[in-house]
């Protein structure tokens, strides 16, 4: 159900961060202890402030009830996606090269399933990524279906 829920809700939310010409990032639906939670994340390249999310929400929310899509109570959030932000699209990917990114696989990689470092290249079916290992760069080939999530990774110097 919570597939076909967000498949119906960008359809809503679309029109209307084009409109503000923002960008749809991620939409979750998802039960988190006995309430369900619909999430809408939103960017642009200046980011998105408080009032924008409130824009969305206030015209997402007229359009749900509208519709009435979800025949039970839910919260609905609108926000940014923040510093660690998914990288969902290719378009997300080719917009993240130089950045260092958290990346978990389906099955293991030359042993492992968990990889973070600098997004080096993406050519639409492998994603590079330049991993620190002590005092050396180790380049890892990723293959873009074998990608379970990934996000940004926030680090610290």
């Amino acid at each position: 159900m919570s597939k076909k829920v967000t498949e119906v809700v960008e359809e809503f939310v679309q029109p209307i961060v084009d409109d503000l010409q923002l960008e749809l990032v991620d939409i979750e639906y998802v039960k988190e202890g006995k309430n369900w939670f619909l999430r809408v994340f939103i960017d642009s390249a200046d980011g998105v402030d408080i009032e924008e999310c409130g824009t969305v929400s206030e015209r997402l929310s007229e359009k749900l009830d509208e519709v009435d899509p979800i025949p039970h109570n839910y919260f609905l959030e609108v926000s940014s996606p923040g510093a660690e932000r998914p990288l969902k699209k290719e378009a997300d990917f080719n917009k993240s090269i130089g950045k260092q990114v958290y990346i978990k696989t389906y099955e293991p990689i030359d042993g492992e399933k968990v990889f973070e470092g600098q997004l080096i290249d993406f050519d639409g079916k492998t994603v590079i990524v330049a991993r620190k290992i002590k005092t050396r760069t180790k380049q890892v080939m990723i293959p873009y279906e074998k990608i379970a999530n990934a996000r940004l990774a926030v680090t610290f110097n």
